[in-house]
C-alpha cells in the first residue's frame, strides 16, 4: 500500500496527472483524499468525482478481464488444489444470473471485492451488464467516501487505520472460511 502522506504530496502537487492511475490502483482511500483536497480547494469537486469514477471502472474491468479470459484455464489445470470444480463454476454462474446486482453491490464494498469482480467474468456475465451494475454501484460508493474525505479528511490517517484494520480483519475471516469449507467438503468426500 502507498503511504497516505505521500499520496497527498503527490496529488496536491501533480493534481490529476496522478490521481487517475493512483485511484486504479488505491480507489477508495484515494476517493477519500480526493474529497479532503476538494475540501481545501487543491481539486475540482466535479472533476476528481469523475475521474474516480472512471478510475475505479477501469480497475474493476481489469479484474473481470481476469476471470473472463483467464480464469477458465486456470481453474481447469489449478482449481483441484482449491476445491473448485467445473460444477461450482456452474453453480457461480447460475448465482451471477440470478444475483448479480446485490453480489456486485456488497463486494464492492468488502476488501475482498476484486474476487467478486474476478467472478463476474469467470461467470461470463455480459460485460455490459457488468458495467451498468457497476457503475451504478460505483457512483453512490464513490460519493460516499468522497463525502468522508470532503467533511472529516482530517482524519484521514484514522480512516486509514480503520480501513487497513476491518479490512485485514475481513480478509483474515474470509480466507479462514474459505479455507474451512474447502478442508470440510474434501473430508466429507472421502
Amino acid at each position: 500500500m502507498i503511504a497516505l502522506d505521500s499520496i497527498i504530496g503527490l496529488l496536491t502537487t501533480y493534481k490529476y496527472l496522478l490521481l487517475f492511475p493512483i485511484a486504479v490502483v488505491e480507489g477508495p482511500i484515494v476517493s477519500v483524499i480526493g474529497g479532503f483536497l476538494c475540501s481545501g480547494g487543491f481539486l475540482s469537486l466535479s472533476i476528481t468525482y469523475g475521474l474516480l469514477i472512471l478510475a475505479d471502472l477501469i480497475g474493476d474491468t481489469i479484474y473481470y478481464s481476469i476471470g473472463r479470459f483467464g480464469g477458465r484455464p486456470f481453474i481447469k489445470r489449478w482449481g483441484h488444489i482449491f476445491g473448485i470444480t467445473t460444477e461450482k463454476l456452474s453453480q457461480t454462474e447460475k448465482h451471477f444470473h440470478h444475483h448479480a446486482g446485490k453480489t456486485l453491490a456488497i463486494g464492492k464494498t468488502q476488501p475482498w471485492g476484486m474476487l467478486v469482480l474476478i467472478a463476474s467474468g469467470l461467470s461470463k456475465m455480459s460485460y455490459i451488464r457488468f458495467m451498468l451494475l457497476n457503475l451504478a454501484v460505483t457512483i453512490f460508493k464513490t460519493a460516499g467516501l468522497m463525502a468522508i474525505g470532503y467533511y472529516f479528511g482530517k482524519s484521514y490517517k484514522i480512516i486509514n487505520h480503520y480501513f487497513g484494520f476491518y479490512g485485514e480483519i475481513s480478509m483474515i475471516l474470509a480466507t479462514a472460511l474459505i479455507i474451512g469449507y474447502f478442508l470440510i467438503s474434501k473430508t466429507r468426500k472421502t
